[in-house]
């Protein structure tokens, strides 16, 4: 795997008597020898961050630039092709296929934004809670997880959005409910070997409580894990709902979703109409490898052990 960050050279210290002579003869400075560590950025690391950065500009800054009717509904222009006035055609219902990825993509990534931070956090707290208590308290923290781990996703969330038309703080609650067990075992394995470290253990012999072990030290020592999972849980989340969209269970119309796009493109595909779905399509996929880019960039990046 490519490393986007790779350090080369320790830092090393020695005594004066013993530092050997430098290129003129003479003892370094100080009896330290510093050697700096080089930084080797990945062009994977620098594609995924800079597609997602321009993916942010095109769905937040775009419509400021590129004003279209995203609510109004203009059936004497739908179907039409790629052309002046429509750089990606319209749609079945006469919306400008440009504008709506940029509104479409606000809302699915700011619910991937959301359910991410969420689930990330809550699966962190419990993981690094359940790890570092141990015995009964970790046995019974964890049968929970594994008890929603049991549900099955689809399923749940496809009773959900039958019984009411879900909104998107319905979407980020529920999503976040079924993405923190992830984070939360990740962190509580990592959890487990820390709490054996002798700087943990030192804590508690000079006094220092359970929650300052696991704020000040365990949760910190686990940020690899927690960032590179975040950023994954970003790009699951936007791929679920794509998939409750194209099944008809995302946001309601007028809304506009990439999933759903995809979904109401598809019905018109064999039609000729292949603006309706390659570029949102398109769309999704190099949204989501970018997170993934992005998220394997900084494992290596934070996981010291990798330096």
């Amino acid at each position: 795997m490519t490393m986007f960050y790779r350090a080369r050279g320790a830092a090393g210290v020695a005594a004066a008597g013993t530092a050997g002579p430098d290129a003129a003869g003479q003892a370094p400075a100080g009896g330290a020898v510093r050697s700096r560590a080089r930084v080797h950025i990945s062009p994977l690391g620098i594609i995924g961050l800079t597609i997602i950065v321009l993916a942010c500009l095109f769905c937040f800054v775009g419509p400021l630039l590129y004003h279209t009717d995203q609510v109004a509904s203009n059936l004497a222009a739908s179907n039409l092709p790629p052309g002046k006035g429509h750089p990606l055609g319209t749609d079945q219902d006469g919306y400008d296929i440009l504008g709506r990825l940029m509104v479409g993509g606000q809302s699915s990534l700011e619910i991937g934004a959301a359910v991410a931070i969420i689930a990330t956090t809550t699966g962190v707290i419990w993981g690094a809670i359940a790890g570092f208590s141990g015995g009964l308290i970790d046995a019974v923290m964890m049968r929970i997880v594994d008890v929603i781990l049991a549900i099955p996703a689809l399923f749940l969330l496809l009773i959900l959005a039958t019984s009411t038309p879900p909104s998107p703080l319905e979407l980020i609650i529920v999503l976040s409910f079924l993405a923190w067990q992830v984070p939360s075992r990740l962190v509580r394995g990592e959890s487990l070997s820390l709490r054996t470290r002798e700087f943990v253990q030192a804590v508690q012999v000079m006094g220092g409580g359970s929650a300052r072990s696991v704020i000040r030290h365990i949760i910190p020592n686990t940020m690899s894990t927690i960032v590179v999972n975040a950023t994954f849980q970003v790009a699951d989340a936007i791929l679920v709902l794509a998939v409750l969209s194209y099944l008809g269970f995302g946001l309601p119309p007028p809304a506009a979703t990439w999933g759903g796009m995809l979904s109401n493109g598809s019905s018109y595909i064999f039609a000729g109409y292949w603006w309706q779905v390659y570029p949102v399509g398109i769309l999704i996929v190099i949204v989501v490898v970018a997170f993934n880019f992005l998220g394997d960039a900084l494992r290596d990046l934070l996981d010291v052990r990798l330096r």
